[in-house]
């Protein structure tokens, strides 16, 4: 020590020549070089390049050289101290071009001697403080003209450990005004002592840790609540872990200041390192306690997710240790939803919803609703599936998917495998009485280990396995416990009519019946007669189960109607198949069997019709004047036998059986899950009705198709009318010549009834219409098909014109129109 005050005492002599003279400012700065040497503050500096970097760039001279500079100074493996190199040219270029002698009193020096004097000032006075030199000269001065020293060390410690627990000191308050929400840092005057400005950033710096930690202490005392949600109550949980940690470095930092001389060289810098990873895991920490204002469960812990793409490894490191912890209850509560089906979720912070109409349905764990399991009680669990409009909308609608809530190291493909695998065990638990088969999967699940965060890759195995798993559990159950593929076939046969011989069978005892008018029939006599129809067809080898599902009805009629506009076909299920065939489906089979049943009408009256047509060829042959008209006759039920062949022949094998086909490739494969088969299901319909119905893709248009081959359906039948007249007139006309013609030989016979209802011409004309509006509506309907936007559509349109006969047929017409 007596080196150094003998060093201390000859550079002072050499630096300000006046103290040869006068000794009380010679022992002033001897003293003050020695407060300087003994002061703590100063002496270690965290390598922080960071933040030196940020405060040269707010010089507004050369910040774009200054960046290629420092990146060019970073990479230089030379350099072993690149921080304090860095701290020293930044101190250099703080100070003025011309710096200011130490004491007012002295002059500026001129000679050799004196510049190098001063540069060794500068280095004095920068390597204890790490401050520019000429504020810190500046107010050394101003200390010594007043005579007032610099705050002791152990009180500015003291203020700086209160500052730390964001508590005021006695010489360093926190304010905060009223308008302005940050809070600011109040330095109280003292006539005795002072705080350089060098001291002062270095406490704002340490006292911003402070303000953080008063904030997120704050957030974890505020949240000690039972609305908060799990995911926020395990994230103040891992909070208040860490502030337990920071609260031991407090501590320790206190035992360090009371044996702050015996304390070891290198335990300043190890505060110091604290102090910046403190500073670090402060700011995350108060970044997650801002978005838990606005955020809760999964969009909570998308937030903190966001920040694992950070370049900086701390950042990583910490935000992945916070998301071990904070992920917990989402992977509990996933956990439950993906091997069980069951959804607890009280407070809503799961990517999956349950809507609160539905919730009695399916037997919901109750404490996921807000009411817990008061809400409600015995009598609604067992309320009536019907009420719920049908098992299609429980599966649709009962849970819902929440993007928004969905994490992003889950990512939206698996987070719908997750939604369907827990719907679907959900749905194999309570709508199929399957709870056995899930309780032994969820029994498995917990053996195989805990899904959580740091292992992403067995959670997208476990995802996928639990979704394949309820997939096939979910076909096996309803192929063969459900028996949906009969279900499916005998809606084909019979709604469809599959069945040929028991369509036959149907329409041969419905035909009397239905020909009368709608308010004269009953239904009983309708189920008898379709149960008659089943046990002379071959439909009577089905199972019983199908069979019993069979009904016929009557729908609404009006007055006028007949039995034909009124009669349809139903099939009755029940759960769980009504998930599947819901009964917007089964009015689809509705639709187009009501379709299929005129057609199958218009089939059976041209068949008894051609009967006539062929009776009457020897009947009438004696009969000259009328064989011409029955020549015509002819030829329009033979055009008519043409369009209803290929019709048939369009709707049952190009479209019906096509689709069918695509269907039962579908189960045979087993892919997809519950929605899979409901599309499937779905599109087998569409298709069906699209094409069997011809509707067309205009828009107001959709049916004009349609429209015209139910005109051509009633032109048939009113043709096929007009025939059964001109059949009676040509019988009645034979019997009269017949009797003519016993006269004539004197043979005596019955005389035959004359009275007809319509006379010859009248007949005639009707014939006539009929046939030319069947023809016209033909080419209109040619002429659509040919340019209808479905392939199968043009294709009929071929096949009903394969000769172009009705295209000439309408050349010619209009040829004849324009010569005459």
């Amino acid at each position: 020590m007596r080196d150094v005050s003998a060093s201390i005492e000859s550079l002072v002599t050499s630096l300000v020549p006046q103290t040869q003279s006068n000794s009380r400012l010679k022992e002033e700065l001897i003293a003050h070089c020695k407060d300087i040497l003994a002061s703590n503050i100063g002496t270690a500096h965290e390598n922080d390049t960071g933040h030196l970097a940020a405060q040269i760039k707010r010089h507004p001279m050369h910040r774009f050289k200054f960046t290629n500079l420092l990146s060019r100074l970073l990479d230089q493996p030379v350099l072993s101290r690149k921080p304090e190199s860095l701290l020293f040219l930044y101190s250099l270029a703080s100070s003025p071009r011309q710096p200011a002698s130490i004491l007012p009193t002295f002059p500026a020096p001129h000679s050799r001697r004196a510049t190098r004097k001063q540069k060794y000032c500068v280095n004095i006075a920068l390597v204890p403080v790490c401050v520019p030199l000429s504020p810190a000269c500046e107010t050394k001065c101003s200390s010594a003209d007043e005579g007032r020293h610099h705050l002791p060390e152990h009180l500015l410690l003291r203020d700086t450990l209160y500052l730390l627990q964001g508590i005021s000191g006695k010489y360093v308050h926190l304010s905060l005004s009223d308008k302005d929400a940050q809070p600011k840092l109040v330095f109280v005057e003292d006539s005795k002592y002072i705080i350089p400005p060098p001291t002062k950033s270095l406490i704002h710096r340490l006292s911003e840790v402070g303000h953080l930690y008063a904030r997120i202490a704050a957030f974890v005392s505020t949240q000690d609540r039972p609305s908060v949600g799990m995911i926020e109550q395990s994230l103040c949980h891992h909070l208040q872990m860490l502030l337990t940690e920071y609260y031991r470095l407090i501590a320790v930092l206190e035992s360090q200041m009371g044996n702050a001389p015996n304390s070891a060289p290198g335990s300043q810098s190890n505060s110091v390192g604290e102090e910046t990873e403190w500073r670090l895991r402060m700011r995350m920490m108060s970044v997650c306690v801002e978005g838990a204002h606005d955020a809760q469960g999964g969009a909570l812990v998308n937030l903190i997710h966001s920040y694992t793409d950070n370049g900086d490894p701390f950042v990583r490191k910490f935000t992945d240790q916070l998301l071990e912890e904070v992920s917990t209850p989402f992977f509990n509560t996933l956990h439950k939803w993906l091997f069980s089906g069951e959804l607890y979720d009280p407070h809503s912070e799961f990517f999956v919803s349950v809507d609160p109409s539905l919730a009695h349905l399916q037997g919901l764990h109750p404490s996921s609703l807000a009411g817990g399991i008061d809400a409600f009680g015995e009598d609604s669990v067992s309320a009536d599936r019907s009420d719920s409009g049908g098992g299609l909308r429980v599966w649709e609608a009962k849970y819902h998917f929440r993007k928004e809530m969905l994490p992003m190291f889950v990512g939206e493909n698996f987070g719908r495998k997750i939604f369907s695998t827990g719907k679907s065990l959900n749905f194999i638990r309570y709508s199929c009485h399957d709870s056995d088969w899930v309780a032994t999967r969820e029994k498995m699940s917990n053996t195989g280990g805990i899904l959580k965060y740091s292992d992403i890759a067995g959670l997208e195995r476990s995802i996928d396995s639990a979704y394949n798993t309820a997939s096939a559990r979910l076909f096996e159950v309803f192929t063969e416990k459900f028996r949906l593929l009969d279900h499916l076939s005998a809606l084909k046969h019979y709604l469809l009519l599959g069945y040929g011989d028991f369509a036959e069978q149907l329409m041969e005892s419905l035909g009397p019946s239905l020909a009368r008018p709608a308010n004269t029939l009953y239904r009983h006599n309708l189920t008898a007669t379709l149960e008659t129809a089943i046990r002379t067809s071959s439909a009577q080898n089905d199972p019983p189960d199908v069979l019993r599902r069979l009904d016929a009805r009557m729908l609404e009629y009006t007055h006028g109607e007949l039995g034909w506009d009124v009669f349809t076909l139903e099939y009755k299920v029940d759960a769980p198949l009504d998930t599947l065939l819901d009964p917007g489906s089964l009015e689809k089979y509705k639709r187009v069997f009501a379709h299929l049943w005129a057609m199958k009408r218009v089939e059976g009256a041209l068949s008894s019709g051609w009967m006539r047509v062929a009776g009457a060829g020897r009947v009438g042959g004696r009969l000259e004047e009328l064989e011409y008209d029955w020549h015509q006759i002819r030829i329009t039920t033979s055009e008519m036998i043409h369009f209803i062949r290929q019709m048939q022949a369009y709707t049952q094998l190009e479209v019906i059986e096509c689709s069918w086909k695509a269907l039962i490739e579908f189960f045979a494969k087993r892919e997809g899950d519950l929605d899979a088969m409901i599309d499937a299901h779905q599109s087998y319909l569409d298709r069906m009705v699209k094409k069997v119905l011809l509707i067309s893709p205009k828009a107001g248009r959709e049916e004009s198709l349609l429209t015209q081959v139910r005109e051509v359906f009633s032109t048939i039948l009113q043709f096929r009318e007009a025939i059964d007249n001109f059949y009676n007139y040509t019988l009645s006309e034979s019997a009269r010549l017949d009797q003519a013609r016993d006269a004539a030989r004197g043979v005596y016979s019955a005389p035959a009834s004359s009275a007809h209802s319509q006379s010859l011409s009248q007949i005639r004309k009707l014939l006539r219409e009929y046939s030319t509006a069947f023809s016209e509506r033909m080419q209109t309907i040619v002429l659509a098909l040919q340019s209808h936007p479905d392939l199968d559509c043009r294709f009929l349109g071929i096949r009903l014109s394969f000769s172009e006969f009705y295209r000439s047929k309408k050349d010619r017409e209009v040829l004849a129109t324009q010569r005459s």
